[in-house]
C-alpha cells in the first residue's frame, strides 16, 4: 500500500497526467535539414521524437543537444528552438526543399527519397488548470534517452509502434497513434518525476504532508493575497514547522516561494500571449505594473518590457 506522503505527491500531480497530444508532423529527411519553430502559445508544449537516426536541438542559452533514435525532448515552456541534421549548419540555411503532403493519418514532411533521419513533431496540451502547476513542476526541457534503462527503452518501442502506425496509415491510425503518444507522455514524464534531480525543490514539498497543503495552495491561487497565517491553515500545520519544511526542501521561505510562482507566471504569459503589462500584473497577483515591474528586474536583471522584445528577436529565423 502506497505511504501518504507518495500519495499526496500523485494526486497533486494527477492533472499533469492528463495530457492531449497532437501529432502533427512525420518528418524524413535527408542528411541535411532545418526546422525552426516559433515560441508555443500559451497552453501547448512542443514535443519530439526521434524514430530513426539522429539530429540536433538548438535552444537559445544552451548547448547543441545530439539527439538519436529512441530519444524523446519536451519543452514544457514551449521556447523558440532549431531542430536541425547532424551535419547541418547551426544557421539551418540553403537546405534542400521540403515536400509536406497528407498520407491518411498525419502530415508527411519529406527533403530525400531516402530518409536519414525520422521523427515525430507535436504539441501537447495540459489541462488549463494544470498550467501554473506544470510551470512550477516542469523545467523548461526535459529530454528522455532511449538508452536510460528498462522504462526508457519501453517508450522508445512505444516510439516506434507510433511510427509505424501513422507510416502504414491505416483506417484508425491517427486515433491509435494519438491513444499510444498520450500514454508515452505519461509515461516519460513519470519516469522524471523519479529523476533524483526531480525529488528537490516542489516535488520534495509535495511529498512532504507538512508543506504539500501549503504548495497546493498556492499553486491553485497564485493571485490570491496568500499570509504566512493562512498557508500554515492550509497545509494543517504551525508557521514555524512550514518554514523549516519550505527552508529544508526548497532552500527559500513559503512566501519567497509564492513570489517566485507569481514571476514564473508572468514570464510565461510575457513570452506566449501578448496580453499588456498592467493585465498580467494583476492576473498573477501583483497591485500594478510598476510592482511586477520592480520585482521582475530584481530576479531577472531586466524589466518585462526588455524580457519581451528579447524573447520576440530570439525567435528563429523562418
Amino acid at each position: 500500500m502506497p505511504n501518504r506522503a507518495a500519495f499526496d505527491e500523485l494526486s497533486a500531480l494527477a492533472p499533469l497526467l492528463r495530457v492531449r497530444p497532437e501529432l502533427e508532423r512525420l518528418c524524413q529527411f535527408g542528411a541535411q535539414w532545418a526546422s525552426p519553430h516559433d515560441q508555443s502559445p500559451a497552453g501547448w508544449v512542443p514535443f519530439h521524437l526521434v524514430a530513426r537516426g539522429s539530429c540536433i536541438l538548438d535552444i537559445a542559452g544552451r548547448a547543441p543537444v545530439s539527439l538519436h533514435a529512441g530519444d524523446v525532448v519536451l519543452l514544457p515552456r514551449g521556447d523558440p528552438h532549431l531542430m536541425r541534421g547532424a551535419t547541418t549548419p547551426a544557421d539551418g540555411r540553403s537546405q534542400p526543399p521540403v515536400v509536406i503532403r497528407p498520407n491518411g493519418a498525419i502530415e508527411l514532411a519529406s527533403n530525400a527519397d531516402a530518409p536519414d533521419t525520422e521523427l515525430i513533431c507535436g504539441r501537447l496540451s495540459f489541462e488549463p488548470r494544470a498550467e501554473s502547476l506544470a510551470l512550477a513542476v516542469l523545467p523548461s526541457f526535459i529530454l528522455l534517452r532511449a538508452d536510460e534503462g528498462p522504462s526508457a527503452r519501453r517508450v522508445a518501442g512505444l516510439l516506434h509502434t507510433i511510427r509505424d502506425e501513422l507510416v502504414q496509415a491505416a483506417p484508425g491510425a491517427r486515433a491509435i497513434g494519438a491513444g499510444l503518444a498520450s500514454a508515452l507522455m505519461i509515461m516519460v514524464l513519470r519516469i522524471h518525476f523519479a529523476r533524483d534531480e526531480a525529488r528537490s525543490g516542489i516535488l520534495g514539498l509535495l511529498a512532504q504532508r507538512q508543506t504539500a497543503g501549503a504548495v497546493l495552495a498556492m499553486i491553485r491561487e497564485p493571485t490570491r493575497p496568500w499570509s504566512l497565517d493562512d498557508l500554515a491553515r492550509a497545509a494543517n500545520t504551525s508557521r514555524a514547522t512550514l518554514v523549516r519544511g519550505f527552508r529544508s526542501l526548497a532552500g527559500q521561505a513559503p512566501l519567497a516561494f509564492l513570489a517566485d510562482l507569481r514571476l514564473d507566471l508572468a514570464r510565461h504569459r510575457l513570452a506566449t500571449s501578448d496580453q499588456g503589462l498592467t493585465e498580467i500584473a494583476l492576473d498573477v497577483g501583483y497591485q500594478s505594473q510598476s510592482a511586477l515591474t520592480r520585482a521582475f528586474r530584481r530576479r531577472f536583471s531586466l524589466t518585462p518590457t526588455a524580457f519581451r522584445r528579447d524573447r520576440e528577436a530570439a525567435q528563429p529565423a523562418g
